[in-house]
């Protein structure tokens, strides 16, 4: 492998070769010297590597891998351990493969529902959507595989998404759409990042110093290589002083002789050129370390399977289970109502489709789990090419089979078509023919099960007239034997909501800016985006981020707070399982603070950790909230503050179900404002120096001087009305220039 020293004895030609691909999928080698090629492939949820020949645009002919499930649904199990270990595997699956570099996580905030590539991001929480983050990166970087991480940043949607300027006030943008980021790369290292397409504020990321290196490197500590998405690269020379090291893919050395032919001319520093060229050098020395061999070759796909059964079992919502229908029996007669029980939709559209190593359906599973024949009636036409009068014979026999059954299971959900990489939704809605079966069925039997597949959000107006809903996501391959399990109580239900389930998409938070005009899209909801959102406005929603049911039950007590050594908050509460099963609880911690200076959302998340429990048990939890959450960034100064106060912190089984509160003092930090004449009497009264001052002039003046101390004093009649009086006004009152100057310096 070439060393520092190596590198100096390369032309600029091979340097400038290393920071372009090769070909679509590969880096470039400069054999001579050691370098070799690094192959990428799409993730996240599986290794789409394509057969050698199938061309760019063969999506759907890629070598066999794992299917786990997306991150939509991966997301609802609140469990970073999970996580870890799912991305452990497809660092296997990876290496087996000969990949060096697997592009993912999808860490991009959940702004509308309408995103077309929600299915492959987290959550509408930066706090749920970093630990879940660092997780999948240290799990595929423990086998030698590099990580991805994507797409940097506010990548919120997909209209648009290679020209369009996400416009974001500076707090919102810190707060929301780059904390997930922050969080896995300060706690799990990637090796690389991959930038977006869109511009932010105006500036196009892969050209965006301040994002790249002022953020990224100088203020994160990023020390891997800084890549793009496919063809995001607009000038390549712009896009290198900005600290993005690699353009992907290869495009015949066009931009490499632009590169050589800027060094020669002077407009591109050499040293830049050979800055990105060392991080390549280091990405390649990372991919072929002891741990890659470590990996076996050989992957066990069936044990992989299980994980994938594992994952998708623990990641669906039991959004409600009224009267106890599940779980079912095996002796339950259950009619099966639903093209995707038998053709299961279990992933997205687009970069990320995965040809599955197996694939199980729920349909065959329940039938394995029952004691009694499944009858079985297709419902629908998924593919939407079925006549209206089609359509009713399909209603009409699900009807009828529900109607002999004690349970019917209705499986529903989106289409492939509705969602995929390159397109947004334009509806939150089901297909109008599966909400028509789901009203016949259900009045056909009252006791109606509804299955969810899907990878964003939708409405669901039928929740009050089915008595139970499991909310599946998108499961991967083994989803269809995780329903059945979960069906059947095999499984407890544990999932939670890791976004918000409005009532109308009108409700939801960027309903009126998305996805925007001319160019432009205006994040005008700021701070407030998903249960941010529904609970400052206080807007009743389908269900709430966090929300999940058990077939067990839990129960909270002694909760307390204080403060660590290092400042940061612990929390402790005791969970005991006061069902009669064994069962699995998502604590979940949202701090708020009463008496704030600044806006701020009711309730935010801060922790949360998953415990099992066997019926009866009780365990002791500790959940860490960390000092560095509770900042918010002031535009101000343009750092993270602590603000000083009493933190309430809320413990229960959602955003909107919390059972006992603990509180603390946290000491703030201190906010040193540069002043000027526009500064106003408040901030003169908040900086001791300037204070002191103020009193001096203020002892000089009489019965003056005692206003002009009430004017700092917020208290009084006059401080209240003049708290933000600009101090250059004071000339008004007397005050000289040359005693402003004192004020101000």
């Amino acid at each position: 492998m070439a060393t520092s020293a190596d590198l100096k004895a390369l032309t600029v030609e091979q340097k400038a070769s290393l920071v372009s691909g090769s070909d679509f999928w590969h880096t470039a080698a400069v054999e001579g010297a050691g370098i070799p090629a690094l192959l990428l492939t799409d993730g996240p949820h599986g290794v789409r590597l394509q057969r050698e020949g199938a061309g760019h645009s063969g999506l759907a002919d890629s070598i066999p891998s794992t299917c786990f499930p997306p991150a939509a649904g991966l997301a609802s199990s609140f469990d970073p351990e999970l996580v870890e270990r799912v991305g452990e595997a497809l660092g296997r699956e990876a290496t087996a493969l000969g990949v060096d570099v697997l592009l993912g996580p999808g860490v991009n905030i959940k702004r509308s529902p309408l995103c077309g590539r929600n299915f492959e991001y987290f959550s509408e929480d930066a706090v749920l959507t970093g630990e879940l983050g660092v997780a999948w990166v240290r799990g595929v970087q423990s086998r030698g595989v590099a990580a991805s991480l994507k797409h940097f940043a506010a990548n919120n949607q997909e209209h648009d998404r290679m020209r369009i300027s996400s416009d974001i006030d500076p707090r919102a943008l810190r707060e929301v759409y780059l904390r997930g980021f922050q969080r896995v790369v300060r706690d799990a290292k990637p090796w690389t990042m991959m930038c977006s397409y869109n511009q932010i504020n105006g500036v196009f990321a892969a050209e965006n110093h301040w994002l790249l290196t002022q953020v990224l490197r100088d203020e994160w500590g990023f020390d891997g290589v800084v890549m793009s998405d496919w063809g995001a690269v607009d000038d390549r020379i712009a896009a290198l002083i900005a600290g993005l090291d690699l353009e992907m893919p290869g495009n015949a050395g066009r931009t490499n002789a632009q590169v050589v032919t800027a060094v020669a001319e002077g407009t591109l520093d050499a040293g830049v050129l050979d800055t990105a060229a060392e991080r390549m050098v280091g990405l390649a020395r990372r991919t072929r370390s002891p741990l890659r061999e470590e990996s076996s070759a050989v992957v066990d796909h069936v044990d992989h399977h299980a994980l994938a059964r594992e994952a998708a079992s623990r990641s669906v919502v039991l959004l409600k289970n009224d009267g106890d229908v599940l779980p079912l029996s095996p002796t339950t007669r259950v009619a099966v109502i639903g093209e995707f029980a038998e053709r299961p939709r279990f992933q997205g559209a687009g970069s990320s489709l995965i040809n599955p190593t197996m694939l199980d359906t729920a349909l065959e599973h329940i039938g394995l789990l029952s004691d009694t024949p499944i009858a079985y009636a297709q419902g629908f036409d998924v593919d939407g090419v079925a006549a209206e009068d089609e359509l009713a014979l399909l209603r009409s026999q699900a009807v009828q089979a529900a109607a002999a059954a004690d349970v019917a299971v209705v499986f529903v959900g989106l289409p492939a078509s509705a969602e995929t990489e390159g397109a947004d939704r334009t509806h939150i809605d089901l297909p109008s023919d599966q909400l028509a079966l789901i009203d016949a069925v259900s009045a056909a039997n009252p006791r109606t099960v509804v299955v969810l597949s899907h990878g964003g959000v939708v409405a669901l107006p039928f929740a009050s007239q089915v008595p139970a809903i499991l909310d599946g996501w998108l499961l991967g391959q083994a989803g269809g034997g995780a329903i059945a399990d979960l069906l059947y109580g095999v499984v407890d239900p544990s999932g939670r909501l890791a976004e918000t389930i409005p009532l109308r998409l009108a409700d939801s938070p960027a309903y009126l800016d998305f996805p925007g005009e001319f160019g432009h899209v205006r994040y005008s909801e700021g701070l407030f985006v998903g249960y941010r959102w529904y609970d400052a406005r206080q807007i009743d929603v389908a269900f709430p981020f966090g929300h999940g049911l058990s077939y067990t039950s839990f129960a909270y007590s002694d909760a307390g707070a204080m403060l660590s050594a290092d400042g940061d908050v612990v929390l402790t509460v005791t969970v005991t399982n006061t069902g009669d099963r064994r069962g699995r609880e998502v604590v979940q911690a949202y701090s708020s603070l009463p008496e704030t200076q600044v806006q701020r959302p009711p309730l935010e998340l801060r922790a949360f950790q998953s415990v099992e429990l066997d019926a009866g048990e009780s365990a002791d939890i500790e959940l860490r909230v960390r000092r560095d959450d509770l900042a918010y960034w002031d535009r101000r100064v343009d750092e993270w503050i602590v603000e000083p106060g009493a933190y309430r912190f809320g413990l229960g089984s959602s955003s909107r179900e919390l059972h006992l509160e603990a509180s603390v003092h946290v000491p703030g930090d201190v906010v040193s404002l540069p002043l000027n004449e526009l500064s106003s009497l408040g901030e003169i009264a908040q900086n001791p120096s300037a204070s002191a001052v103020m009193a001096e002039i203020a002892a000089t003046r009489g019965d003056q001087g005692m206003l002009l101390m009430q004017l700092l004093d917020p208290d009084t009649e006059v401080g209240g009305l003049n708290v933000s009086f600009p101090i250059g006004r004071l000339r008004m009152m007397g005050i000289t220039d040359e005693e402003i100057h004192r004020l101000i310096s």
